[in-house]
């Protein structure tokens, strides 16, 4: 089912986000992981590739046997790095042929070795472009696009980045999934400034729930998200003691997501990190 079929027709689209293990161990721990997932009846699930798209078949691969085994749709990441025009037609003809009706449209990140990211020659060098593409050349498929509820690090304000999310809006996209955050309040206002500039289509909140404080501080300093200073402070008070920090960041996951909730958001997406426990609490304690 495409995105625009889950919104219209689900009052509350639940998904959730893997990324393509490098191992066989791997792969079995992610199939025991979305088998638990599975219970929660996610709308659909998505597949990430590596940098400059280094895990494609690998994507594919997991789009086809969450399609095929755990019988959910899946949303293939796709991004511009390291692609021309026509191997990036040739990749969506692909993904169109193995019954992948959702993308999440992406610019990507400058390859390893490059301060900023340069479209290769024939490539394409914004999310607005791909979203165009896609659009022109797969004109059924489900589209999801980026949001930066506390703005994307390259972007010179916070005006400027939701302009360019107005662009990917206009090019034909379905939803918005936000980048991870931690503070509701920038979620809201980033919603309403949305509204503003009469975005129309969902705005669907990520959550990444905090389970080794190390290694959320690592991922928050790559993509600039606000860390609250309270929060902050109850896990460098147990930083020795990985169960409280997993305990802490689900409790804090919980609370968020109960707000959203009741703000009316239109769905959750969870950054899974390819694990279930932490997502099937928060699940456990919000689902009714």
């Amino acid at each position: 089912m495409r995105l625009p079929e889950l919104f219209k027709t689900q009052p509350f689209v639940l998904s959730i986000e893997i990324f393509p293990p490098k191992t066989t161990d791997g792969d079995a721990a992610l199939r025991k992981n979305l088998q638990t997932l599975i219970q929660h009846d996610p709308s659909f699930i998505s597949c990430t590739y590596g940098a400059g798209g280094s895990t494609q078949d690998r994507t594919l691969h997991w789009c086809r046997e969450i399609q095929q085994d755990f019988h959910r749709p899946a949303m293939t990441h796709f991004t511009c790095v390291g692609s021309t025009r026509e191997q990036l037609l040739s990749w969506l003809d692909l993904a169109a042929a193995e019954g992948i009706q959702n993308v999440m449209a992406l610019r990507g990140d400058a390859p390893a070795g490059q301060e900023a990211f340069k479209a290769v020659e024939g490539g394409l060098s914004n999310a607005n472009e791909l979203v165009e593409l896609i659009r022109k050349h797969h004109p059924n498929m489900g589209i999801g696009v980026a949001g930066y509820p506390e703005k994307h690090q390259e972007a010179a304000s916070m005006d400027i980045d939701i302009e360019n999310l107005k662009r990917k809006v206009d090019a034909g996209a379905d939803a918005i999934f936000t980048q991870l955050f931690f503070v509701n309040d920038n979620f809201f206002t980033f919603r309403d400034r949305c509204v503003e500039l009469e975005i129309q289509i969902p705005i669907v909140p990520g959550i990444m729930p905090i389970t080794d404080f190390a290694r959320i501080k690592r991922i928050t300093s790559m993509c600039g998200t606000v860390f609250p200073e309270a929060l902050a402070t109850r896990l460098e008070a147990v930083q020795d003691d990985p169960q409280a920090q997993f305990e802490i960041g689900v409790e804090h996951a919980i609370q968020q997501c109960e707000e959203l909730r009741a703000a009316g958001v239109p769905g959750i997406h969870f950054y899974a990190l390819n694990k279930s426990e932490a997502c099937q609490k928060i699940l456990n304690s919000i689902q009714p």
